[in-house]
């Protein structure tokens, strides 16, 4: 499996039978539009920022509901959650999405607001190999709340997303605050993020910081 990142909370996900692209972004935020051709699109909440399917090409199998799919050897699993601290009276529901393939679990919070999650929630989300989890704040939760979060679900490796990155319009913190807090980022980030079992880290989680493909 490899994973890259097109900024803010895209990202795209290969493994030998499909390429899946999570919350592909609208320029107007600032980013390139995220491109090339995907099987599954997942989309977390219908905001612009997470949105523009239509800049995905081919004919993917797109999910923007909560439930179980599989496609070509991926298991999409869509937990709902919301988008505040207020079961979604203020920014309505988000939809965490875990993806399995090539015996390898990725949870993707979209634009989680909770300050904690669920029994149940964590449940589902048992056994998480990469954690792709916003920081930034303001719309979501920030660097504090994000490590306690990391601390509930005990992936083995994070990579944090939705933070402020050059050219990027939103008014979101930057990496540095959360490296602060959970204290083990990475110096230098990284292009792609290749990932095989066999090579996972067993005892120490690590904290890799991507860069914008």
């Amino acid at each position: 499996m490899i994973i890259s990142w097109f900024g803010h909370s895209c990202f795209k996900i290969q493994t030998k039978d499909a390429t899946v692209i999570i919350d592909p972004f609208d320029p107007k935020i600032g980013l390139k539009a995220p491109r090339g051709e995907a099987d599954i699109v997942v989309v977390s909440h219908d905001h612009y920022d997470h949105n523009n399917i239509d800049a995905i090409k081919g004919n993917p199998f797109v999910i923007r509901e909560p439930g179980e799919y599989e496609v070509k050897n991926i298991f999409v699993y869509g937990i709902p959650s919301f988008h505040d601290k207020v079961e979604g009276k203020e920014r309505g529901e988000n939809i965490i999405y875990l993806i399995e393939g090539e015996d390898t679990k990725v949870a993707h919070l979209g634009d989680l607001g909770q300050a904690s999650l669920t029994d149940e929630q964590l449940e589902r989300l048992d056994g998480v190999d990469v954690l792709l989890i916003p920081i930034g704040g303001d719309a979501t939760i920030n660097a504090k709340e994000a490590v306690e979060i990391i601390n509930q679900i005990e992936p083995r490796i994070v990579v944090p997303m939705h933070y402020k990155t050059p050219d990027l319009k939103l008014n979101l913190d930057g990496l540095d605050k959360f490296c602060k807090e959970i204290g083990v980022c990475k110096k230098e980030a990284i292009d792609k993020l290749k990932l095989a079992k066999k090579d996972l880290p067993v005892e120490d989680m690590e904290v890799i910081p991507m860069q914008i493909s």
